[in-house]
């Protein structure tokens, strides 16, 4: 087995000051790739994010016959027919979660037999409760695993009227129901089982780009969306930055105490990760207790913050973060532990970080496992801000949401060794 890389983020000497800025949305811009190939005519999809997930997304929708150029490094022109057709191999869409969710559902207006599949991570990522909801719907879908590879046998068409789903688990079910309930022949309910739901403000991304696309839903309750038989019409769309992104960069400013201008104001984001600014902007003071629920991916970006809060910090409802690229509440504990014994403690699902102020400025010899996960690289390399000896292994895993991370990182003064 070939020995993986590995990069050493050097402690800057002084504040991290400049102008930064951050990648499109990868959750937005998975959403708009599939709901402009689902539109017929032309889309432009501005300021999106080009990236191993965006790229998986779209040529997955390149081998169903939709048109998609790439004029320059921000921008996505799609060309569909409002019909997606029978690839001629199975999509392999790498460990991109969205990809694989969105287009499960979507694949089943194709008239004919599709294969979805990705890599070993992605083989562990369950995908069960869009299954269930799609075969009660009286959708042909088969999985042996209730993980990937999939196979949806397509009728050409939705006749469902009512999709129900289990949000618990994860939002982007719930999402990818949303998004196939609008090529429905007539209108379709989606509703929730349960008023449990991963991160609820992505089914409002969900919505918001559904309606930019044409799309008319109704919330009939809190647990229950109406969506209108319109299809989806070709427009052109505007990517806003990825907040997930910005956390690595708002912590940065917090630990080194620098300005860090990336553009747009945090209050300006509407995805549910940027509400970790308001938690961010309380360090060292960081509340006792931070529930992850609601903005799963800033988590790993909080909890590496935590290690060096005045007092110990409990991140709770982290059940989702266990089934995303990796167990992230496992390699956070790991990787903080790495750092230095006893610094996390895992009791269930909550994560407990010790914190301790004078982390910073001390060394270590801590080899961070990221078990391929973008997140986990990318929180760790916060650590090295203010721990000498983190070495981050498999570094260019960032390439999945943020493939210049690194550079960004550089253009702020950060220094590495490999």
């Amino acid at each position: 087995m070939a020995v993986q890389q590995t990069l050493t983020v050097i402690p800057p000497n002084a504040s991290l000051n400049g102008k930064v800025t951050p990648p499109g949305s990868k959750s937005i811009t998975n959403r708009a790739l599939l709901l402009a190939a689902l539109a017929k005519g032309t889309s432009r999809l501005s300021g999106a994010l080009k990236s191993d997930d965006t790229r998986h997304m779209s040529n997955a929708l390149r081998q169903m016959g939709v048109t998609i150029s790439e004029p320059d490094d921000t921008t996505f022109v799609v060309t569909g027919s409002g019909q997606l057709q029978v690839p001629e191999q199975p999509l392999f869409l790498g460990n991109a979660g969205t990809a694989v969710r969105f287009l499960t559902a979507a694949v089943s207006t194709v008239n004919g037999t599709v294969v979805l599949d990705g890599d070993h991570y992605m083989q562990k990522r369950p995908i069960g409760p869009l299954l269930d909801a799609l075969g009660r719907a009286g959708l042909d879908v088969a999985s042996p695993t209730g993980c990937p590879p999939v196979t949806v046998r397509g009728q050409g068409r939705v006749q469902a009227r009512r999709f129900e789903i289990d949000g618990g688990l994860s939002s982007q079910y719930v999402s990818a129901l949303l998004m196939l309930a609008a090529c429905g022949e007539e209108p379709v309910d989606v509703a929730l089982t349960g008023k449990d739901i991963g991160a609820r403000g992505y089914v409002d991304l969900t919505l918001a780009c559904m309606r930019a696309f044409g799309a008319q839903v109704e919330e009939v309750d809190e647990t229950t969306w109406r969506v209108a038989a319109t299809g989806y019409t070709a427009c052109d769309y505007q990517v806003e930055p990825d907040a997930s992104a910005a956390t690595y960069l708002w912590a940065a400013e917090a630990l080194t105490g620098g300005r860090i201008d990336l553009g747009v104001a945090g209050e300006a984001f509407t995805q549910p990760d940027a509400k970790a600014l308001d938690v961010i902007q309380q360090f060292p003071n960081m509340p006792a207790v931070i529930n992850g629920s609601q903005m799963q991916d800033a988590i790993p970006t909080l909890a590496v913050l935590a290690a060096f809060n005045r007092t110990p910090v409990r991140f709770v409802e982290l059940a989702n973060l266990r089934v995303k690229e990796c167990d992230r509440v496992q390699a956070l504990h790991d990787g903080l532990n790495e750092i230095r014994a006893g610094l996390a403690a895992v009791e269930g699902d909550d994560l407990l970080v010790a914190a301790d102020p004078a982390l910073a400025g001390s060394h270590c010899n801590a080899l961070i496992d990221t078990h391929s996960d973008h997140r986990i690289a990318m929180c760790f390399a916060l650590a090295g801000l203010k721990v000498s000896g983190i070495r981050i292994q498999d570094p260019d895993c960032v390439a999945k949401t943020y493939p210049d991370y690194w550079k960004a990182l550089a253009s702020l003064g950060v220094q590495y060794a490999s």
